[in-house]
């Protein structure tokens, strides 16, 4: 079972902070770091000053004994390389991005396909607060408080075939509003994929907000994919499209370069990427700052309980 603490409240983990303190920009300039500490001020101007709240219930089964990382960092700290490769690119460069009207089409091996606008999928099933660990491939990690309700709802109601063993997740690709689609890095649209156990698993969210409130557009807007126990690339953002198939997916790192990303890509301290280990990581935000030590991966970013059955028997270096 997850660690829980049914004292938290919502209030607790929302901190809704507008402005960042000047002091800070001053210091942050004198350091060299002055965009940086400005991508906080910028989120908050982009998406105004009063963002649109979601009622989300918090489900106390998710939510660890951990610090949350502050709003600040969660929405200026990102890859989203469809607004480029920096970590400052999305919050810069987002704010383009129209997420109405927003359809999302679900097709493939499934009984009912159907395209849904982002009110019908928000209408699916109650939404829910989970706050979740988040780790990154490159070794750094968030706990982040997310509003959605399981993939599992959605999938229920186009019910799939038989043969259907994977769902794919394909993100928005439009030139007009994202100008990291002028690199060549990987072949877009984004894709991403699960099988169809790993889809259907509780924990994974279909996610439209963060903190309470609607998904920032630098944070994968209007509807994403949230998998804890996975690298976070795995976590498609700004999806069009969900598609069920029998054979496995070419994802975008993958085919990228299948050596450092493999397709199931579980939070797995004993695999080290090619260029580095996954031992340990930097949480962000950590109230110690640059003194903060680094804290021990944990496998399947600590979420073992709810999934290890699903890997039983397979060579998790293997199949990584």
């Amino acid at each position: 079972m997850p660690f829980f603490d049914p004292t938290i409240k919502p209030s607790d983990v929302t901190p809704q902070a507008v402005f960042e303190n000047r002091r800070d920009l001053i210091k942050a300039a004198a350091a060299g770091t002055f965009g940086l500490a400005l991508a906080p001020w910028f989120s908050r101007q982009a998406i105004a000053a009063v963002p649109e709240k979601l009622i989300a219930t918090l489900n106390s089964a998710y939510t660890p004994k951990e610090e949350v990382t502050p709003y600040k960092y969660v929405t200026s700290y990102n890859n989203f390389y469809e607004f480029g490769t920096d970590k400052a690119d999305p919050i810069a460069y987002a704010q383009s991005l129209q997420t109405r009207p927003w359809a999302i089409s679900i097709e493939g091996l499934v009984k009912k396909p159907i395209t849904l606008d982002i009110d019908a999928l928000l209408k699916i099933a109650p939404m829910e607060e989970r706050i979740y660990r988040m780790r990154c491939v490159e070794g750094w990690s968030m706990v982040i408080p997310w509003d959605g309700y399981s993939l599992s709802k959605l999938i229920s109601k186009v019910e799939p075939l038989g043969s259907a063993k994977f769902v794919e997740f394909i993100s928005l690709a439009d030139r007009k509003q994202m100008p990291g689609l002028k690199s060549n890095i990987i072949d877009w649209p984004y894709r991403e994929g699960l099988r169809m156990d790993e889809a259907m698993n509780p924990l994974t969210l279909l996610t439209f907000g963060l903190y309470g409130e609607v998904l920032p557009k630098q944070n994968g807007a209007p509807v994403r994919i949230v998998v804890p126990w996975k690298y976070g690339f795995k976590s498609a953002k700004s999806l069009v499209k969900i598609r069920f198939t029998e054979e496995m997916p070419k994802t975008s790192w993958t085919q990228f370069d299948a050596r450092e990303y493999g397709f199931y890509s579980n939070v797995n301290p004993q695999v080290d990427h090619p260029r580095w280990s996954q031992a340990s990581e930097r949480r962000i935000g950590d109230s110690k700052g640059v003194f903060a030590p680094k804290i021990k991966t944990q496998m399947f970013n600590g979420y073992g309980d709810q999934v290890a059955s699903m890997y039983a028997g397979m060579d998790l270096k293997k199949f990584y």
